[in-house]
């Protein structure tokens, strides 16, 4: 790996297969960790989600949905909900944006990966997990022109390959995960133990 910036966010976007990797990788992170996590997973609007819930259930971290205008806080992951984007204001504040669909999506993974670019230019840490289109490859090079760190999760462990593979085909990333490997990874990205 490059010589790395400290992170200030991680941000771990995936579609279909995403949700297996995330129950797989929550319960072995840190519960201390120096940066917040953003979860952007595409998935469709309803009022009665459990997604947060079984996410929080495998989580030593606090798991809570996004909401407009946000304050973040270190060692909690953040899920973005579902038919928003989610935009970063600032390093503390995140807002939620109902404009048109981005690679068919909303939330796109693009829009938060290229929003979290801007803000938190080479302290920024994204994995792109397993999903059927390529939303999240535009996002990754954003944050490489910025110099930050770009993960994917390795395609063979991918329950569909195509997000990931996209992201090798077109990109230098900084790491290929499996899901084993994810959590020890992410662990070792933070300044507090």
């Amino acid at each position: 790996m490059k010589n790395r910036k400290a992170t200030e966010i991680l941000l771990i976007g995936g579609s279909a297969g995403s949700i297996s990797v995330l129950l797989e990788v929550l319960p072995h992170l840190n519960d201390h960790l120096s940066f917040p996590i953003m979860v952007i997973v595409h998935r469709q609007a309803h009022p009665e989600s459990i997604l947060e819930g079984l996410l929080a259930f495998r989580s030593r971290l606090p798991v809570e949905e996004a909401y407009d205008k946000m304050i973040l806080k270190a060692s909690r992951i953040y899920l973005v909900p579902a038919d928003y984007h989610l935009l970063f204001e600032d390093k503390q504040m995140v807002s939620l944006d109902y404009s048109e669909k981005v690679n068919y999506s909303r939330p796109s993974i693009d829009v938060t990966f290229q929003s979290a670019a801007q803000i938190f230019m080479g302290h920024t840490t994204a994995l792109l997990l397993s999903g059927a289109n390529a939303d999240g490859l535009e996002g990754l090079r954003c944050i490489a022109q910025q110099q930050g760190d770009v993960l994917v999760q390795d395609p063979d462990t991918a329950e569909i390959a195509y997000m990931p593979q996209q992201a090798l085909l077109n990109l230098q990333v900084d790491a290929v995960l499996k899901p084993r490997e994810m959590a020890s990874f992410i662990n070792q990205l933070s300044t507090k133990y």
